[in-house]
């Protein structure tokens, strides 16, 4: 039946509203895995003072700075994946996966010779010059910096599994990871005596054993193993935007990091408990991205952009939905959450300040996430690099970087930060409402 008799568009309408939560909820749960662990390592390492925090806040800054960095690994690989599983090449799909693997591995060896290299450097940096929370930083950042080629092996295997449509499969080997963590941080930070440094060898310990179960499931897939430096060469061609992207982003992160750290150390604490929630939340609106990554993905590789708009509308209803839900929760928790964190009075003075901001942006943040997902879906990739590059430029870096010399504190950088979602909101409504980007090359290796 054709689109103008009816029928299909009723039936796929449907099909797309019940695909997107089932996609989304498994998708949540991997998401949600590896921040959850952050903020209980927090928690964790708040307990041993306001020093501990403040390193972690340096160290854990600069090594999610480049995880984030090196996220094309996922989102670029499940585009790909998805777009040939949907064109019914999934022995091409599972390539994509096997490719991305050997280069996580080679990225992930370079990034932690750079970390010990350069661990005292970069932390007395963020940290605004030498002193014991630059040191504290270095420390965690040198032991921890070890789990990076695990951390890039499992996103590469969450990339695949996802353009496959095997969401369920990453959640049991992401959280087998995580509860490893979980329960060794504690142990180590606490009972061994550890302290800081129990933090870091949790971390790698969990990553260890997600990137096993990833490597596992690719083995069972019995395909060629071999690397193919044209392949390798064409993910890091093809994932150039994204990876110009997730740089510019990061790097405002890490200038407003910089800034709050020379405000105080009260200041520091604050920001790295609000802005771990901020991840966490934003990580758990992208499982709406994951799902429309994958539904659109599959929609344009068998030639239906009527489906992929359809998901469009749906995963941004859905985004929207959830971070009105998520944000009216944070303003009922306002008087207990930052308490869970820390039981200094000037850290949660200061994380007062930023509630509000945190709150409010949610529902907003839901539509951007959800319709990032779609584009990124549809290889739509340098319209996603320009617009996130022109909103980190003009909202997020200018006003944090006038937060100091005009002592705006914490509200200036987190007024940044709201800008630079706005902007970017507004950008993507424009986008999708077009027909552009369901014309976008598909980004799969030859």
């Amino acid at each position: 039946m054709s689109p103008a008799a009816g029928g299909r568009p009723r039936d796929d309408a449907g099909s797309v509203a019940r695909s997107v939560p089932a996609l989304a909820a498994p998708a949540l749960a991997v998401l949600a895995a590896e921040p959850l662990y952050l903020l209980v390592d927090t928690a964790v390492v708040g307990n041993l003072g306001t020093l501990a925090l403040g390193g972690l806040a340096v160290g854990g800054g600069l090594l999610g700075w480049a995880a984030a960095l090196l996220n094309f690994l996922a989102y670029g690989t499940t585009a790909r994946a998805a777009r040939r599983a949907g064109a019914g090449d999934r022995a091409g799909a599972v390539a994509e996966g096997v490719q991305a693997t050997w280069l996580a591995l080679g990225l992930g060896v370079v990034v932690v010779v750079l970390f010990q290299l350069l661990a005292g450097p970069l932390t007395r940096a963020l940290a605004g010059g030498a002193g014991p929370v630059a040191a504290a930083g270095e420390q965690w950042l040198r032991v921890a910096c070890l789990g990076m080629p695990l951390l890039l092996v499992a996103l590469a295997g969450n990339g695949w599994l996802r353009g496959v449509q095997q969401l369920r499969r990453p959640v049991v080997f992401v959280v087998a990871g995580s509860l490893v963590s979980l329960v060794l941080c504690p142990l180590l930070v606490h009972v061994v005596g550890l302290g800081l440094v129990g933090s870091a060898v949790a971390n790698v310990a969990g990553q260890a054993v997600s990137a096993a179960l990833f490597l596992r499931a690719l083995l069972a897939e019995r395909v060629p193993l071999r690397p193919q430096p044209r392949a390798v060469r064409a993910q890091l061609v093809l994932g150039r935007d994204l990876l110009l992207r997730a740089a510019v982003l990061q790097l405002a992160f890490l200038v407003a990091a910089g800034v709050v750290a020379r405000t105080g150390a009260a200041e520091l604490g604050a920001h790295q408990i609000a802005l771990q929630l901020w991840l966490f939340l934003a990580l758990v609106l992208d499982a709406y991205a994951v799902a429309a990554q994958t539904l659109v993905g599959h929609a344009l590789g068998a030639g239906r952009p009527d489906r992929a708009r359809q998901t469009a509308r749906a995963v941004a209803l859905w985004g929207l939905g959830t971070g009105v839900l998520v944000g009216g929760l944070l303003l009922l928790l306002r008087p207990v959450l930052p308490g869970l964190f820390t039981d200094d009075p000037a850290v949660l003075a200061q994380a007062g300040v930023v509630w509000w901001f945190l709150a409010l942006m949610q529902p907003l943040a839901g539509v951007v996430f959800a319709l990032d997902g779609v584009l990124m879906g549809a290889g739509d990739v340098r319209w996603l690099r320009t617009l996130t590059i022109g909103s980190a430029l003009v909202g997020f870096l200018p006003l944090s970087l006038l937060s100091g010399p005009l002592d705006w504190g914490l509200a200036g950088v987190w007024t940044g930060l709201t800008l630079f979602v706005v902007l970017r909101l507004v950008g993507v409504l424009l986008r999708v409402a077009g027909d552009r980007w369901t014309g976008a090359p598909a980004t799969v290796s030859a």
